[in-house]
C-alpha cells in the first residue's frame, strides 16, 4: 500500500473492453484500479446463451475473487449487472456474505451498489433503461422492487447486437426517453454500456439524478475503501 490510498479491484467478463477505462478515468489520485477477468465461454456482450456464461462465471467466482485477492485491494467489484439480476436478491446476498468471510475484503456487485446509492440519496421512485432485451429487462424491474423501489417507467435499446459495442450518445437517449415526471432519477443499468461519459450532461438536462451501474460501483468501492467518493462531472452521486 505504500504510495496508494487505496486498492480496488474490479472483477469484469471475459470480453468486455468497456470497464477499464470508465474505471481509469474516475479514479482519483492515490486509487489504483485492477482487473480481473471472470470465467466464462461464449460471446460476451451478447444476449445470446447470457444466462449460460453468467451460470459459468457464478460457478467459477471463489477462483476469480482468489486471484484479484493476491494484489490485497480494499474492495472487489463484481462489474456485471445482469448477475444480481440473475441471482435475485436473496442469493446475491448469500453470494456477498460467503466471498467476504472467505476472502477477508469488501466484495460489492454493480447492482448492490445502485441499491446503496439509491438509499444514500433518499430515492424510491426510478426511471429504469437497460442495454437489455425485455426479459432481462423485467429481472432489473423486479429486481429493483424487491428493494422497494418502484420502477415508474422501464425500457430498452433495440437492435443491440453486442452491449460492448453501444455508443454513448444511445445510452443518452435511452435515458432521455424513460424519464417522467414520476421519476426522481433515473437508473442506467449495465456496465458494459458506456455511460460515463454522458452521465453528467444527461443529469444537467434532465435535471434530476442519474445513476449508472458503473457511477454507483466507483461510488460505493471509494466509499467503502475510504476514500472521499468526489469526483466532480460524473452527476449528483460522486458530486
Amino acid at each position: 500500500m505504500v504510495g496508494w490510498r487505496a486498492k480496488l479491484g474490479f472483477l469484469v467478463p471475459a470480453g468486455t473492453p468497456t470497464v477499464e477505462p470508465e474505471m481509469f478515468e474516475m479514479a482519483p489520485k492515490g486509487v489504483s484500479v485492477h482487473f480481473g477477468r471472470m470465467i466464462s465461454r461464449g460471446a460476451d456482450g451478447t444476449l445470446n446463451g447470457i444466462e449460460a456464461r453468467i451460470a459459468t462465471q457464478i460457478e467459477h467466482l471463489d477462483e476469480s475473487v482468489e486471484m484479484l485477492s493476491m494484489i490485497k485491494p480494499e474492495v472487489i467489484a463484481l462489474a456485471h449487472t445482469a448477475t444480481s439480476y440473475y441471482l435475485g436478491r436473496q442469493k446475491e446476498a448469500d453470494l456477498t456474505k460467503r466471498l467476504e468471510d472467505r476472502f477477508g475484503l469488501h466484495f460489492i456487485t454493480a447492482f448492490g451498489s445502485v441499491i446503496t446509492a439509491l438509499n444514500e440519496l433518499g430515492i424510491t421512485k426510478v426511471a429504469l433503461g437497460t442495454p437489455y432485451d425485455e426479459n432481462l429487462t423485467m429481472q432489473g424491474k423486479q429486481n429493483l422492487e424487491s428493494y422497494g423501489i418502484e420502477v415508474v417507467k422501464f425500457d430498452w435499446l433495440r437492435n443491440v447486437r453486442s452491449i460492448f459495442e453501444e455508443p454513448p450518445n444511445r445510452a443518452y437517449r435511452l435515458g432521455k426517453s424513460v424519464d417522467v415526471p414520476g421519476a426522481q432519477a433515473v437508473f442506467l443499468s449495465g456496465v458494459g454500456m458506456p455511460t460515463i461519459s454522458i452521465v453528467g450532461a444527461l443529469e444537467q438536462d434532465l435535471g434530476k439524478p442519474v445513476i449508472s451501474s458503473s457511477s454507483a460501483m466507483m461510488w460505493n468501492a471509494l466509499r467503502l475503501a475510504g476514500v472521499s467518493p468526489v469526483l466532480p462531472g460524473y452527476g449528483s452521486l460522486l458530486a
